[in-house]
């Protein structure tokens, strides 16, 4: 039977295939993982989830509660959702934000309540870019009008997500500097707030996705055309983060690692950009995939994106998590212990089940580490 989670030997993340994972094979799901000077007691990961209720970017009690829970349900990290660093940036009118100081306040609380939990604070820094400026997922989400309280949307180029969208503005080069000044004085709130791990969004047809595609980026200046143009926006702030980000702390990127459309961001592309991220510090590639252009036919199923990890772990040398259908602890710790990625990454899922994880510890053959005021109710044995 597989050991306690807290006597197993702390994993680094080696890339599959390597001596490491030759001499420790008993890294799995449960294995605490070390990244920087961050450890997390385990592989497994709440995904960054948008909840569209926050008021003025505001972190209320749902978020607490919501984000609260899964670090009592024995998570290792946290990730808060998709935060705006611009008003703009927003994807409704109900995400949370982080471009004012007003902001820090509210997520801090979040903060101290998950670290309390013995788990890690970290949160996803976005700008939505053309999809933004929309209604709330259970109302439709369709663009918003002025009159229904939307804002002017921006992109690389003028060109909308959905035919019938309003054109988004192309950002010209002033713009583009205003945006990478967003995202560093979003770091500089989040750490304020006593986030231990930082993450990119550059994925599911944001801002940042929508410079490294060809299909939505359609510029001739340095931002367009050319593979390295168009990773220029993303390397940016990835760097300036990095550079804001104590040496001890960890830098995700998550990225969507195809389009899934044909002249569109791919694969190739993706393990190229990791290799350029691995070189500014980047510690993990966090990766899904679409989302940028509609009506795309994905081959759905269990763990569909899980080869693109497993690809970009072993061709750019950099650790990876895997996002997408894995449901099952069983799954899950294969995707670990078989050297697809580093990290699983739990979304749905968790909604459905906020002790997920303690429940992999009993079905991996641990003593699940119930927090103290359940776990003594919990083992009582009736009588």
């Amino acid at each position: 039977m597989p050991e306690s989670a807290t006597n197993r030997q702390e994993g680094q993340g080696c890339p599959a295939g390597t001596d490491h994972d030759r001499e420790v094979p008993e890294i799995d799901l449960l294995t605490p993982l070390t990244i920087r000077g961050v450890t997390l007691r385990n592989r497994i990961v709440m995904s960054p989830m948008c909840q569209y209720i926050s008021q003025d970017g505001l972190a209320s009690d749902w978020h607490l509660v919501h984000l609260g829970s899964r670090a009592v349900g024995g998570v290792a990290l946290v990730i808060v959702e998709a935060t705006a660093v611009t008003p703009e940036g927003r994807i409704t009118p109900g995400d949370l934000g982080i471009w004012g100081d007003q902001h820090i306040g509210p997520l801090a609380r979040i903060v101290r309540f998950v670290h309390a939990q013995g788990a890690v604070a970290g949160i996803q820094l976005a700008h939505a870019g053309r999809k933004a400026s929309c209604d709330a997922p259970w109302k439709g989400g369709a663009a918003l009008t002025p009159e229904l309280g939307g804002w002017p949307v921006v992109a690389p180029s003028a060109v909308p997500f959905n035919d019938g969208d309003p054109l988004p503005l192309a950002l010209d080069e002033t713009e583009i500097d205003s945006v990478v000044a967003a995202f560093e004085s979003a770091t500089d709130r989040a750490l304020a707030a006593g986030f231990r791990v930082i993450e990119v969004h550059a994925a599911h047809g944001y801002l940042l996705h929508q410079f490294l595609s060809p299909l939505s980026n359609l510029r001739t200046d340095q931002y367009g055309g050319s593979l390295d143009n168009r990773m220029r926006l993303t390397l940016r702030v990835s760097e300036q983060i990095r550079r804001r980000v104590p040496d001890d702390m960890p830098v995700f990127v998550r990225i969507s690692a195809t389009d899934w459309a044909d002249a569109g961001w791919d694969l190739e592309q993706s393990v190229i950009l990791a290799r350029e991220l691995k070189q500014l510090g980047v510690d993990l590639i966090d990766v899904s995939t679409g989302a940028l252009v509609p009506k795309v036919r994905i081959p759905v199923s269990k763990g569909y994106q899980v080869p693109f990890a497993r690809a970009i772990r072993q061709e750019a040398g950099l650790l990876t998590g895997a996002v997408g259908l894995i449901t099952e602890a069983g799954h899950a710790n294969e995707i670990i212990t078989g050297g697809d990625a580093d990290l699983v990454l739990l979304a749905r899922e968790l909604l459905r089940e906020p002790y997920w994880a303690l429940k992999a510890e009993q079905e991996l053959g641990a003593e699940p580490t119930w927090p103290t005021p359940y776990g003594y109710a919990v083992k009582r044995r009736a009588k």
